[in-house]
């Protein structure tokens, strides 16, 4: 509350003065302007974000610069009551206000809208976009379906790449790092007022920071990324503009360092925080499991079009139609160990296209927009899986006593298993299996948005989303039986080379209501309410019948939240910034396990609550240095009720109780055209929990880091020489734990990035 107070409080005739261009002395205001005059379009008309009653983080392409990040979970840390794990390129896990999206399921549903240039991208194996020549990113907290879709139960990240515009320019800049990092990216920018293109691109490059000890893998966690972004601009009258946008992104990332919290290395006992792994995969990883190493294969392609009509003063016509397709190959050592155990791919794939037309109206007293919107998507999951017979029986079930699965001495003990098993008949027995989930989607919604304006200093707002889901999922197995077990290995059953489908039809309406007050030209205080509604899911797999396999359904109801929240934002003077207070409620919350088959499974686990604040604040004493911090607070979990069985009273996955961060920026002119540059920052996230059920193994306790970026620029600003550092103490901590190799008893810790730095070097034209 004490953001709140110091901003009422500087609501003085002298600091509205200030906020007019004049400080107490008559001189003028050399502040630069407030990070809460950012344009913003999160309700789809561009507005200040002090003027949207809706909770809203905007980071611009240039603050990303100053704070040295340029992917979604860096930025995270930066934003109060958004916490994102990018466990892979393939696999991020978004959460915002303590609830997680991040389900590789064809059948099920996400909580976050992710949009990437107007457009929804949320499916999470096709979600992840590099940020390069980024206009700004747009965190949009609590339920926002009527303004983002269905998808957005709990929020919404919008990403708004940079338009061509009139005139050339460009930039290249490189980079250079320990663990070998390589960076190139730049921009070319040329056109006039009616055409203009743009062509943007990042390569990014580095070592693995997890030694992998077996001799036919690389380094864990290495990075091989490109990013390419065409744009063009086509403006044949000052009342129509056409941006057509086509981005393909690409990685080719090793391995992901799953460590056993049990099983030793020949380096010794088991340390997940050790850095140092034996992750050698399976003798058929090309043949079974589509690669011969460890690590994720993903293309992702994009195109845009955009149009925008200005029918008269008043009207607007915007049309927004997208397509996205992706294609990845992670393969995965998930046992954590040197055993021919638990080797795994997933192979995604899937493509999705939309269309919206969005009319709006803007007058003196009212304003409002209304629409049409078509989603469709197609995509499959299919995880193949490799292990040796008497080594998946030794360590799964210890079928020969006293031999073990892996010795103290980081030898595969259990390797041993089939020939004691077969009185040395065999050696080994290799066994393969696969499993697949698809889901077909469509999406069919009507919308409509107004905010009355009744006196200039009160806004009224209410709309609403209807929408029709037609939902498909399919699913197939092949899952032979072992030679040693005379069953399939993993507990799903075969279907018998069929795949089954089940269709499923919903209907929702989706509402919100917003107040706002503007207390001066700067400060306002709002109210909202809306709710936020995740998918059914429709979860199909397969059962044993009388006749043989048959298709097993389960319909996991509709998740939905209601969001009651109020809160004040604006500046005065040097200060500005944000309060919101918020209550949700949920019923039927959405919880994801993983099985002992290494699935993810969906379940009801009741009812939940989440209260919570964030704040953020701003201090520009003089124009070249500026003071920043927030913090978020989330004190939600499942409800402790015994009818919820083990979930009862647990905090939800991935969910800091508290998040802070703060620092500040400086850049000072030196003369000549020359200036220095630095921002220095710490970044707090209290004890999470991995997994639920809550345990203490599958946590992280509270995590500091400190980093850095600054340098120097000079030929007014075309030249500039950079140094930055990540995790600047080298702090030891875990990205995740439990894993796949958790459903089988033997869970897996992915230690976090270490201290990371080098320099850059820019050159602009």
């Amino acid at each position: 509350m004490a953001l709140g107070a110091i901003l009422l409080l500087t609501v003085s005739p002298a600091a509205l003065a200030q906020s007019n261009g004049q400080n107490d002395t008559g001189a003028a205001e050399n502040t630069a302007a407030s990070d809460t005059d950012i344009v913003v379009t999160a309700q789809k008309l561009e507005q200040r974000a002090v003027d949207v009653p809706i909770s809203i983080t905007a980071v611009t392409g240039d603050r990303m610069d100053q704070l040295g990040v340029s992917d979604l979970d860096e930025l995270s840390n930066y934003v109060p009551g958004l916490n994102i794990q990018e466990q892979s390129a393939n696999n991020p896990g978004i959460v915002i206000r303590g609830i997680t999206s991040d389900s590789g399921s064809a059948q099920q549903a996400a909580r976050v809208t992710l949009y990437y240039n107007g457009v929804d991208i949320s499916r999470s194996r096709g979600s992840y976009q590099d940020l390069y020549d980024i206009d700004r990113v747009e965190v949009i907290k609590g339920p926002q379906a009527t303004l983002f879709g269905t998808a957005s139960a709990v929020g919404a990240i919008s990403i708004i790449s940079k338009r061509p515009e009139p005139g050339f320019s460009g930039s290249l800049t490189i980079g250079d790092g320990n663990y070998d990092y390589r960076l190139l990216r730049g921009f070319v920018n040329a056109g006039s007022d009616v055409v203009a293109g743009r062509f943007a691109f990042a390569y990014k490059k580095r070592d693995g920071y997890v030694k992998n000890l077996a001799p036919n893998q690389g380094d864990l966690y290495a990075q091989d990324q490109l990013g390419m972004r065409g744009s063009l601009r086509l403006t044949p009258s000052d009342a129509l503009t056409v941006d057509l946008i086509g981005t393909y992104d690409r990685q080719r990332n090793s391995g992901t360092p799953f460590i056993s919290g049990s099983l030793p290395t020949t380096a010794g006992p088991a340390a997940p925080l050790s850095n140092v792994a034996w992750l050698g995969g399976s003798p058929y990883s090309e043949s079974v499991l589509g690669s011969a190493n460890l690590g994720l294969h993903r293309d992702v392609y994009d195109a845009n079009l955009t149009a925008r009509w200005d029918l008269s003063d008043d009207w607007t016509l915007t049309l927004v139609n997208g397509y996205r397709r992706f294609l990845s190959n992670e393969v995965f050592d998930a046992d954590g160990s040197r055993a021919w155990y638990l080797e795994f791919a997933e192979d995604a794939k899937g493509w999705q296209a939309s269309q919206e037309t969005r009319f709006a109206y803007t007058s003196d007293r009212f304003r409002g927009s209304f629409g049409l919107n078509v989603f469709h998507e197609q995509g499959f999951q299919r995880v193949p899986f490799s292990t040796e017979e008497g080594t998946y029986l030794q360590c799964t079930l210890n079928i020969i006593p006293g031999l073990g699965c892996v010795a103290p001495d980081g030898t595969v003990s259990a390797a041993q298993a089939t020939a004691l098993a077969t009185g040395g008949a065999a050696t080994a027995i290799p066994y393969s299996s696969v499993f697949q989930n698809d889901g077909k989607n469509d999406s069919y919604s009507v919308f409509a948005d107004g905010t009355w304006i009744p006196t200039p200093r009160l806004e009224l707002t209410a709309g609403v989303r209807a929408l029709i889901e037609q939902r498909i999922s399919g699913y197939s197995a092949t899952q032979p039986n072992a030679v040693l077990a005379g069953v399939p290995l993993l507990p799903i059953v075969d279907t018998a080379g069929q795949t089954f489908h089940a269709r499923r039809s919903y209907q929702a309406f989706l509402p919100r209501f917003n107040a706002l007050y503007h207390l001066n030209d700067d400060i306002n205080v709002y109210a909202t309410i809306s709710k936020g509604r995740r998918s059914p899911t429709v979860k199909l797999n397969s059962a044993r019948g009388v006749a043989g396999p048959v298709a097993n359904v389960q319909d996991i109801p509709e998740e939905t939240v209601w969001n009651y929240e109020a809160g004040l934002k604006g500046k005065a003077g040097i200060v500005s910034g944000s309060l919101a207070v918020y209550y949700e409620t949920y019923s039927a919350f959405q919880v994801t396990v993983i099985d002992n088959a290494g699935a993810a499974r969906t379940e009801s686990a009741g009812s939940a609550k989440n209260l919570g604040v964030e704040a953020e604040l701003f201090v520009r004493p003089t124009r070249w240095i500026n003071l920043f911090g927030n913090i978020g607070y989330i004190g939600g979990g499942i409800d402790n009720n015994p009818k919820f069985g083990a979930y009862a009273g647990d905090q939800f996955r991935l969910q800091p109780k508290v998040q802070a961060s703060g620092g500040f920026t400086f850049d000072m002119p030196m003369g000549d055209g020359a200036s220095i540059f630095a921002t220095p920052s710490i970044t707090y996230r209290s004890k999470i929990y991995f997994e639920l059920p809550n345990t203490e193994l599958i946590s992280q306790d509270p995590v500091t880091l400190v980093n850095i970026r600054g340098g120097v620029r000079f030929a007014d600003g075309r030249y500039e020489a950079a140094a930055f550092a990540r995790n600047l103490t080298n702090r030891h901590y875990l990205l995740d734990a439990g894993n796949t190799g958790g459903g089988f008893g033997y869970p897996t810790f992915i230690p976090a990035e270490p201290r990371f730095y080098g320099v850059e070097l820019t050159a602009n034209f």
